[in-house]
């Protein structure tokens, strides 16, 4: 799908609508095969917009197995959410091209993007760009450790809308605001909604999002993709609960604060 922009256009054609997606977060060093099976079962009955595939920690030929065995079983897109330059394989449809614009770490705002941005250009998979800005979620998580960053304070939504604004000028296609796995509380509607607000590019948001009603009140504040993970691994009946709640929001957030 490389240089078609499908999925983009997707994402795109959606927020003009006023649709909500909700994308399904998997971590492939702990999809045990049976767990996998059954995630994609019920993300296949609850109609899903998109598989997101990755972690900070990802074993190259876990992410293999695991995308082979989605592709076997659906059409739903399937992207890779890299944690480094080595999470590349052609089995997906296209892989968000993540640039940490809350941090101030060099190598993730550009250093390894430099590393696979050969690879990916000689590749078939659809690059999205993507500003990517860690939230603060009440606990240190995975991607802020492994990152070596700070992530933006919760009760900050002005310092996420001048990131976001940045992101969107340097001509990010996306943006996605993350409160981390593992995260206490999700992004706030407050800070969702500042963003949308002044934005015009697909906004994701995840991390934190245990509940239907959270996931609603998300894409309700102005989230066009919702990406939930650790939930629905606990619960198979969430998943369907989730996707019911963000699909029955249209067009939220496009009112004043």
């Amino acid at each position: 799908m490389g240089g078609k922009n499908e999925i983009f256009q997707h994402m795109q054609t959606a927020r003009q609508s006023g649709r909500k997606c909700l994308a399904i977060l998997i971590d492939p060093d702990k999809a045990a095969a049976h767990h996998l099976e059954r995630v994609v079962e019920l993300g296949m009955q609850a109609k899903v917009d998109f598989f997101l595939v990755g972690g900070s920690l990802v074993v190259k030929d876990e992410l293999a197995r695991c995308l082979a065995f989605i592709r076997s079983q659906c059409t739903i897109p399937t992207i890779l959410f890299p944690g480094s330059p080595l999470q590349i394989d052609e089995q997906a449809d296209a892989l968000l091209f993540l640039s940490l614009i809350s941090g101030r770490n060099a190598e993730l705002l550009i250093g390894q993007q430099v590393i696979s941005a050969p690879y990916l250009y000689q590749s078939s998979l659809e690059v999205i760009s993507v500003g990517y800005m860690l939230i603060d979620g009440g606990a240190l998580t995975t991607a802020s450790y492994m990152s070596n960053t700070l992530p933006i304070p919760a009760d900050k939504p002005d310092i996420a809308l001048a990131t976001a604004l940045a992101g969107e000028m340097l001509g990010m296609k996306t943006l996605y605001l993350d409160a981390g796995s593992g995260a206490r509380q999700p992004v706030s509607e407050a800070m969702i909604r500042k963003v949308r607000k002044h934005t015009r590019v697909p906004l994701i948001v995840g991390g934190g999002i245990r509940k239907p009603e959270r996931a609603w009140a998300s894409a309700e504040a102005g989230a066009d993709i919702i990406v939930v993970g650790n939930a629905v691994e606990k619960s198979a009946s969430l998943l369907t609960e989730m996707a019911e709640a963000v699909h029955s929001c249209r067009a939220g957030g496009l009112h004043e604060e």
